[in-house]
C-alpha cells in the first residue's frame, strides 16, 4: 500500500497541488467523491447499475481511494495498522454468536 500511496503523491507533486490538499480539504474531496460513486447507483437496482456503469464506478472507487491515501499521507495514519486495529475495535462490539447473519447496530444485539 505505502509504494501506491508514493505514487499517488508522485502525481500530487509534480502538479503542485500539494498546498490545496489541506486536511479538510480531502476529507471534503472524499466526501464528494463518495457521494459521486453513489449517484451510480441511485434510482436503479444493484445488477442495473453494474451493467450500466461499472466503467464510472470502477473510477470513482479509486477517486475515493485516491484521496484516502492522500489524507492518510497528510495526517500521518498508517491505514494497515488503522484497518487492523478497526477490525478488532469490530469484533468485541459485533461478536460472531451475536451478529452472525444480522444486520442490527451492535447495541442493538
Amino acid at each position: 500500500m505505502k509504494q501506491l500511496q508514493n505514487k499517488v503523491i508522485k502525481f500530487r507533486d509534480e502538479r503542485g497541488w500539494q498546498k490545496y490538499h489541506t486536511p479538510k480539504d480531502l476529507a471534503i474531496s472524499l466526501s464528494i467523491e463518495a457521494s459521486e460513486l453513489l449517484e451510480n447507483f441511485q434510482w436503479k437496482s444493484d445488477q442495473e447499475a453494474i451493467v450500466k456503469n461499472m466503467e464510472n464506478i470502477k473510477d470513482e472507487m479509486a477517486d475515493v481511494f485516491i484521496y484516502l491515501l492522500m489524507l492518510s499521507k497528510e495526517l500521518n495514519v498508517d491505514l494497515e495498522k488503522a484497518v487492523e486495529t478497526k477490525l478488532q475495535k469490530n469484533a468485541g462490539k459485533y461478536p460472531i454468536e451475536k451478529a452472525y447473519g444480522s444486520n442490527k447496530k451492535y447495541n442493538e444485539l
